[in-house]
């Protein structure tokens, strides 16, 4: 057997799989909150135990990175982060369990990212970082773990009330060639098998986060980038509203679980 015909069983078991989705119903059902598991408790035991221990946890590097990052200066304005905010380990502690949260000055709400940049430019006068830099991941890291084991509460209130239902519509909207949505996956079939993976409840527990498919750090809108090339759909750029009107309904969706950066999955 040739090694391109020994992909193909589950190729096709894969594509299979994913048009039965496709001819379910059309509203997915919510997790009750009594059931809503981790991507981390659906992990094979060795995977967890990579997470678990700091010093074989590669996220962690990313976070010495980010903290390194804290403290240098940056831009015309000749100050680091640490500057303004000081110890990270107290003035970050829960800010990345509140986002995306409202900006009044931009009338929106922003990620954890967006909102890293928008202190680079404003304060620091320097340059944003990209999305998926290694300073945007190794900064955004540094804070998010000032955050781990804090229970996710983003602040859903008149203003960001409306961002979070676009963001609940997107969830539930079918998208792309197969003619998918986030929750007939991540709400009807958690649990089950996807070409030899547990599909997650998609709780974004712990990004940025390592995923050994990545064998590298990545954000969230990279894995929601993943998931709608795999769907076959239009993929919106990074930091786009739908994306962080999404991140704020998953985080809403996520509330009162702990955080974990940096995750490590598969």
């Amino acid at each position: 057997m040739s090694p391109r015909s020994g992909v193909r069983p589950l190729a096709l078991a894969a594509a299979c799989f994913l048009f039965d989705l496709a001819g379910t119903a059309a509203t997915a059902a919510e997790i009750p909150s009594e059931q809503r598991r981790s991507g981390y408790e659906l992990m094979a035991r060795e995977t967890r135990a990579i997470q678990d221990d700091d010093a074989t946890n590669p996220g962690t590097l990313w976070v010495l990175d980010g903290e390194a990052l804290w403290k240098t200066k940056a831009g015309t304005a000749g100050l680091a982060c640490s500057s303004c905010h000081g110890d990270a380990r107290a003035s970050m502690k829960g800010v990345a369990a509140r986002h995306p949260a409202f900006d009044p000055a931009r009338g929106r709400p922003v990620n954890l990212e967006q909102r890293i940049n928008a202190c680079r430019a404003e304060r620091q006068k320097a340059v944003p970082l990209a999305y998926e830099s290694k300073e945007l991941l190794a900064l955004t890291a540094y804070v998010a773990r000032q955050s781990r084991g804090l229970p996710i509460e983003p602040a859903i209130d008149a203003r960001t009330r409306p961002f979070l239902e676009a963001g609940r519509e997107t969830f539930h909207r079918r998208q792309g060639q197969l003619n998918l949505s986030c929750a007939l996956c991540h709400d009807d079939n958690w649990g089950k098998h996807l070409a030899g993976s547990v599909i997650p409840q998609a709780h974004p527990t712990g990004y940025p986060l390592y995923r050994l498919e990545w064998q590298g750090l990545g954000s969230l809108q990279r894995r929601l980038r993943n998931c709608l090339t795999g769907v076959r759909a239009q993929v919106p750029d990074f930091g786009s509203s739908e994306f962080v009107d999404l991140e704020l309904f998953l985080m809403w969706r996520a509330r009162g679980m702990k955080m974990e950066t940096p995750a490590v999955r598969p």
